[in-house]
């Protein structure tokens, strides 16, 4: 320790080494902070010579940190822990896991404070995932969405397929040939749309190449997401919200084949379509071709059937119809017989009634038109008459009876004193009588 001056007023001091090691003597020494079961997601994990680093942080419900300590697994445990937790959940540790460990408070007077991990409990990781899925198909159902897809009704034989799957992938592969050597030769056009399929950008390249097939839905029957097996925590990306959302909501029915039998993901409940892998999807794409084949083959031999039944029916009644043809015959001929003598008998009393009626309607046509022309008669009579009176009443004779008198030069009536001229002899006729003038 130092000692102070006998000249200064200085306070005592302490070296940093023994600071620190008081420190490390508080938080080493102290039971609360010595392997405790702490919860934390893990942030910037990485491994380096054997041990693994990382950050231990805890976020509240806005994803703000709200605590953030530095931890580590060293290489004596880390093998160990690490093979633990895969065997569990099937994957390695790594950042952005919900993990429960057993941690232990450490401060070195050289290298600081930190929180070093001696035990793991797979058990409450697996436990966080399947709550977070639980949490997603809860809010899928109460929007409504999550049997949206299931609703929109398949082609008899979808043969146009938009596939979402990583190019190179062993699932794409085993879908291909399985689709492309089915032995039904059933011929399928297929379409790639490249997405990562495992890691940070699953999410958006698959919604991207949902969104591409989209903008060209109708140049496809139905969409098919695949990918193979892996660890279980490899398909976490297909526990997505965002991403159930939209291929719930999704304008083509949905084929999701991803993983193994036992992998289950938010997709397979929203899709239309869920199988257990790839290889099961082209199966099943192929058997929906070979029941229609079938349907096919099914209403061939109905068709066939019901020809045949209608040629024995037809035959049947033309065997039928042949065997009454002579009877029906007679029995036509005798009918026909029958109604021609009544017809023979009846025509007589019909012609005579009818030339009854006609010379009934004859007389009294007669008496009308005798009886018509009289009157007519009579009207043009009393015409004439008058027009006879008219005549006797406008006569020339008459008229000079009245006191007139027609004077003539020649044989031509004059009408106007400018035809006469002096020294014209003039004819003047009276009623009784006629005297010659000289016009002066």
């Amino acid at each position: 320790m130092l000692q102070p001056s006998l000249f200064s007023n200085q306070p005592q001091g302490i070296t940093l080494s023994e600071f620190n090691t008081r420190i490390a003597n508080v938080i080493n020494g102290t039971p609360s902070l010595q392997n405790q079961w702490v919860i934390a997601e893990t942030s910037d994990l990485r491994v380096v010579r054997g041990h693994c680093y990382m950050e231990l942080v805890e976020k509240d419900a806005r994803g703000t940190t709200v605590a953030k300590v530095s931890a580590a697994i060293w290489a004596s445990s880390y093998p160990r822990l690490n093979e633990k937790f895969k065997a569990a959940t099937g994957s390695d540790l790594k950042t952005g896991m919900k993990v429960l460990v057993m941690a232990t408070a450490t401060y070195h007077s050289q290298y600081g404070f930190k929180v070093v991990i001696y035990d793991i409990d797979p058990n409450y990781t697996i436990g966080d995932m399947e709550r977070q899925r639980q949490e997603i198909l809860n809010r899928l159902t109460a929007e409504g969405l999550i049997d949206m897809n299931k609703q929109l009704p398949w082609p008899v034989v979808p043969q146009r397929i938009a596939i979402v799957s990583a190019a190179g992938a062993a699932g794409y592969g085993d879908f291909m040939n399985q689709l492309s050597n089915n032995p039904y030769r059933l011929q399928f056009y297929t379409c790639l749309f490249g997405a990562s399929m495992q890691g940070a950008q699953t999410v958006p390249t698959v919604m991207a190449a949902l969104e591409r097939i989209k903008q060209h839905q109708d140049l496809f029957d139905c969409v098919v997401i695949i990918r193979g097996g892996g660890a279980t925590s490899e398909l976490n990306s297909f526990d997505n919200y965002d991403l159930a959302a939209a291929v719930a909501r999704y304008p083509l029915p949905v084929i999701v084949g991803i993983g193994h039998e036992r992998d289950v993901t938010v997709l397979d409940y929203v899709a239309g379509k869920r199988v257990k892998t790839p290889t099961a999807a082209a199966e099943w794409l192929i058997q929906l071709g070979t029941n229609a084949l079938a349907h096919l083959d099914e209403l061939q031999n109905d068709v066939v059937a019901a020809a045949r039944d209608t040629v024995a029916h037809a035959r049947e009644q033309l065997g039928y119809f042949t065997s009454m043809i002579p009877a029906s015959a007679r029995r036509i001929i005798d009918t026909n017989r029958i109604r021609l003598d009544h017809f023979t008998t009846s025509i007589p009393v019909a012609a005579n009634n009818l030339i009854a009626n006609q010379h009934t309607r004859l007389q009294r046509a007669i008496e009308r038109m005798t009886d018509a022309v009289a009157a007519a008669m009579q009207r043009e009579q009393q015409h004439l008459q008058a027009l006879d009176d008219k005549a006797m009443l406008l006569s020339p004779v008459n008229t000079l009876r009245r006191g007139y008198s027609l004077v003539r030069v020649g044989d031509k009536c004059v009408t106007s004193s400018d035809q006469l001229h002096p020294g014209d002899t003039v004819t003047m006729q009276f009623a009784d009588g006629t005297a010659d003038a000289t016009v002066k």
